[in-house]
């Protein structure tokens, strides 16, 4: 990203945020600078406190498998488009060939496509759990590498606006079949509609999915600042999809890093990056990922470079 466009990328983001452009940043607003505040509705238990309260373990190691909880993060952006469930698919794909057992959930629930990027037909899918014909583990089904896949339904308008009540249903389902998991990854739906403002607040680790498009960048800010105020989120990991080399996702993370920290008064964590690669859409018209297809790859060889730091994760 050139400078002229990353200082364009900046004025956006201090637009958005009723920011003048040029002023001093101060070293840390807090939170009662910014124009929302949290509200106590929004309270959500994560799925991580849900199953603690269930079994009534202590948190232990997570390299003691007897006691371990599985580590479960949501893939999220603020725009459409930048590639989360791709890459959500080749992560779960090169973690499962780790030897981690990997569950991942598509709450895109109107416009679910991770069935047909992974070539399965499911019979049943999230639609069915919510109208309470299936339970949770009825709809599962296995993916490639030995991932197992909870699908989301497609072309049902009424899913993309969840009650609550159906949101912890959701959730409570979950909690019958997550702890036979090392790991869960959860592909969200681009935006901050209410589904996925739940979904992100219920998983332990947030990962934000940007590209060096100004739309996506702008988003994704707007996707943390609505999150970390009023969900309470003061901590997130950015993942920089479609780049040219690794110095312009650190360049763009650098940015991020600064607005955000600085007038949203959260902390982001780089994850990584994924290059540009033409393999990718080769391996999306056969419905087959990537890193199964072209496993030395571009884009694959950065798979399991982010892969590697979840799985360092799910060791601490």
């Amino acid at each position: 990203m050139g400078r002229r466009k990353r200082e364009n990328s900046l004025r956006r983001i201090c637009s958005y945020s009723g920011i003048e452009w040029g002023s001093v940043m101060p070293q840390s607003t807090g939170k009662t600078d910014i124009s929302m505040k949290k509200d106590p509705s929004t309270n959500i238990i994560s799925f991580q406190e849900r199953l603690l309260k269930k079994t009534s373990v202590r948190m232990m190691p997570t390299n003691d498998p007897k006691t371990a909880l599985p580590k479960i993060i949501a893939v999220s952006s603020g725009k459409g488009g930048v590639g989360k469930t791709n890459i959500v698919a080749n992560l779960g794909y090169v973690l499962s060939g780790f030897g981690k057992k990997i569950l991942i959930m598509d709450t895109d629930l109107g416009l679910g496509n991770l069935d047909v990027l992974l070539g399965i037909t499911p019979k049943y899918n999230i639609s069915h759990v919510i109208s309470g014909e299936k339970a949770i583990v009825d709809i599962m089904v296995d993916g490639p590498g030995k991932m197992k896949i909870l699908p989301a339904s497609s072309g049902i308008q009424a899913l993309t606006h969840l009650t609550r009540s159906q949101m912890d249903l959701i959730s409570d389902q979950m909690l019958r079949i997550v702890a036979s998991f090392d790991a869960v990854l959860i592909d969200t739906a681009a935006g901050i509609s209410s589904n996925v403002l739940y979904f992100n607040a219920s998983a332990q680790d947030v990962c934000v999915v940007v590209t060096p498009d100004l739309t996506a960048i702008t988003d994704a800010y707007a996707l943390m600042k609505v999150l970390s105020i009023q969900y309470g989120i003061s901590g997130f990991r950015l993942l920089v999809n479609q780049v040219e080399n690794a110095g312009e996702a650190r360049e763009i993370f650098n940015h991020l890093e600064l607005i955000t920290r600085q007038f949203l008064d959260i902390s982001i964590h780089f994850m990584g990056h994924i290059l540009k690669d033409d393999n990718i859409p080769k391996g999306v018209r056969c419905q087959k990922m990537v890193s199964d297809m072209y496993p030395k790859s571009p884009a694959s060889v950065c798979f399991k470079v982010v892969a590697q730091q979840i799985y360092d994760m799910m060791q601490n």
